[in-house]
C-alpha cells in the first residue's frame, strides 16, 4: 500500500520526481523531496498541501554525503520513519568521446554514480535496523544497450543496474527484507536534454525526443505500481518507452 509510506525522492524538482512525488502524494504517501532547486521544491510542496497530500522538502545536493544523510534525518523528524527511497537524480550530457568533455564525464559520475551510493550509504543503516525498506533507482535504456555518443552516461547507468541487482541479491541472502526497483526509461520528456552541451548531440536528441518522447507521468505510474506491492514481493526491473520506440 501507498498510503501513509513516507517517501524520499531525489531530483524532484522536475520531470519525473514531481510527476512522482504529485502521484504518490495524491495516493496518500507523505513526501520528502530533494533537489538543488529549492525554489522548485517549495512550489512542488505548495501545490501538494493545497491539495490535500503531506510533503516536505530539502535543499540537496547529491553529490555530498553529508547532504544524503539530513534528507534522511529530515524525514525521520518529520514523519517518525523511512520507506522508501526513490534515488533519482541525474544528468545526461551525452558527446562523441571525440568531443574530449571530460568536465562532463566526471560530472555525471558525480552525480549519477556517487549520488546513488551516497543515498543508499544514507538510508541503508536505517533499512537494516528496521529490517524493511524500498530503494528505487532511474537507470536507462542506456543501461540497457550501447548508444554512440552516449559512452559515459551509459556507463553510469549500467553501474546503477549491476548496484542494484547486488543489492537485491544481498538482501535476499542476508534476509534484511529490502526491496529493490530499477527503471529503465526512454525518451522521457523532461529537462535532461537541457544538460547536453555539445551542440549536435544536443540537436540529434532532441530530434529524437520530439518525435518519441512521452511524459514523465508515465513512469511516475510505474514508481506507484512497484511501491503498491505487497512487502513481501519485488519488481525489480521495469524499461518504459514509447511503443513504436524505434532503438
Amino acid at each position: 500500500m501507498i498510503k501513509d509510506k513516507v517517501v524520499i525522492i531525489t531530483g524532484a524538482s522536475s520531470g519525473i520526481g514531481e510527476a512522482t512525488a504529485k502521484l504518490l502524494a495524491a495516493k496518500g504517501a507523505k513526501l520528502v523531496l530533494g533537489a538543488r532547486r529549492a525554489d522548485k521544491l517549495k512550489q512542488i510542496v505548495a501545490e501538494i498541501a493545497q491539495a490535500g497530500g503531506q510533503a516536505v522538502f530539502q535543499e540537496l545536493d547529491v553529490t555530498k554525503q553529508s547532504e544524503n544523510d539530513a534528507i534522511v534525518a529530515l524525514a525521520k523528524k518529520s514523519y517518525g520513519r523511512v520507506d522508501v527511497i526513490f534515488l533519482n537524480a541525474g544528468i545526461m550530457p551525452n558527446s562523441p568521446l571525440s568531443a574530449m568533455k571530460t568536465d562532463d564525464w566526471h560530472q555525471m559520475v558525480d552525480v549519477n554514480i556517487k549520488g546513488i551510493l551516497n543515498g543508499v550509504a544514507a538510508v541503508l543503516p536505517t533499512f537494516l535496523a528496521q529490517k524493511a525498506g524500498q530503494v528505487i533507482a532511474t537507470s536507462s535504456v542506456a543501461g540497457l544497450k550501447a548508444y554512440p555518443g552516449c559512452a559515459v552516461y551509459g556507463g553510469t547507468k549500467w553501474f546503477v543496474r549491476d548496484f542494484m541487482e547486488i543489492l537485491r541479491m544481498e538482501s535476499a541472502s542476508e534476509e534484511t527484507n529490502i526491496r529493490t526497483a530499477t527503471i529503465y526509461p526512454a525518451a522521457i520528456n523532461t529537462e535532461l536534454l537541457s544538460t547536453i552541451t555539445h551542440a549536435g548531440m544536443a540537436e540529434g536528441m532532441g530530434q529524437l525526443y520530439k518525435r518519441y518522447g512521452i511524459s514523465p507521468d508515465r513512469i511516475a505510474s510505474v514508481i506507484a505500481f512497484a511501491i503498491d506491492q505487497p512487502d513481501d514481493t519485488t519488481v525489480n526491473e521495469f524499461t518504459v518507452g514509447p511503443a513504436n520506440q524505434p532503438w
